[in-house]
Formats: C-alpha cells, structure tokens, sequence
C-alpha cells in the first residue's frame, strides 16, 4: 500500500461567501479588519459574532454607527439531514436586520436562506452557502464589492430604519386621497 492509498478521505467543507457593501467603506476604513479573499476555516460550534467590539466579535466594523455585536451567526443541522445550514440572529438593541424582506428585531432569529441579502444601516451583506460534507468545521470567505449590491442582485429598495426604529414592508399609503368617515377606525 502506498501513502495515497492510507490517506485519510478529504471532506468538502461548507463556505459561507459573503460579499460587503457600504457608501463610505473606501473613505472610512470600516472593513480594515475583514481579511478579503482568503477563506477562513472557524469549528462549527463556534457562534461568530459580526459587530464593533474586536473582544468579543469575530468579524469587526470600524464603525461607532455599528452595535458592539450586530448580529450573529450559528451552524446547525437539521433533523434527519446531513446538510448544514446557518442561523443569523440579531444582537442589536437599535438596529432591526433585515434578511432579504424579513425584519429581525432584538434577538429574532432565522434560517438563513441559502442566498440572501442581509442589511442594517447602510451596510449590504450578500451571503452565498456552498455546501460540504464537514461536521467539524465551516469556512468564511469576504469579497468587496465597489457597487451597491442591492441594485447589482435587484434587491427591493432599502428604507432606512431609524434608530428604535422599525421597517415595515407594506405601505399604508395610497396612490389617491382616501375619504372615511370619523366613526371608522
């Protein structure tokens, strides 16, 4: 036997690429502690969080806009699969994220979808699973995007949440003045 045949099989491993967007990132240096085109692999029991506080998040932005953790992200299996699948959560007492349509607030979480766009603030994150047949360990990969993405993919328009604020997904407005009565509510 040789040693390629006593070598141990090589697993794929599950990538999360995520591709950033923000306004003022060539000015500001809000991403110069992201490390851009490397693949990082993290053990899959990590919880990695992404926000400003470089103690306790994985990923920092430098950003005083910017939470101190922003929000997190979970591997996960689900029951009687073999594929692995990411949750995010939102850690943000002021900011709600916004996963594709879907507003998180405060400690809301969800599956993420296999791609999705993620955002807060001005801040675009486009996050791409690739799937691998690893259960000890998952890999990030960072890429830069010098356009909006949310204009790039046709994403719907972004409305700027407020502070304490909320996003809603439906307009209450119409097109056309509305008469009511003053008994109707």
């Amino acid at each position: 036997m040789t040693s390629f045949e006593d070598a141990d099989t090589e697993e794929t491993v599950t990538c999360l690429q995520i591709t950033v967007y923000h306004p003022g990132q060539l000015q500001s240096g809000i991403f110069q502690s992201i490390r851009f085109y490397n693949r990082e692999k993290l053990s899959s029991s990590e919880v990695v969080k992404f926000g400003r506080n470089s103690n306790i998040c994985h990923y920092t932005f430098q950003d005083k806009q910017v939470s101190r953790v922003q929000f997190s992200l979970q591997l996960f299996k689900k029951f009687n699969s073999s594929v692995l699948s990411f949750e995010i959560k939102n850690m943000s007492k002021k900011t709600s994220l916004i996963v594709d349509s879907i507003e998180l607030g405060y400690l809301n979480k969800m599956d993420l979808p296999y791609k999705c766009m993620v955002r807060f603030g001005d801040y675009q994150f486009l996050m791409e699973k690739e799937d691998g047949e690893s259960l000890e360990f998952f890999e990030t990969q960072f890429t830069f995007s010098p356009k909006s993405l949310s204009q790039e993919n046709n994403w719907p328009p972004h409305k700027p949440i407020p502070e304490y604020g909320s996003y809603s997904s439906c307009s209450t407005q119409s097109s056309s003045p509305t008469e009511m009565d003053e008994n109707e509510s």
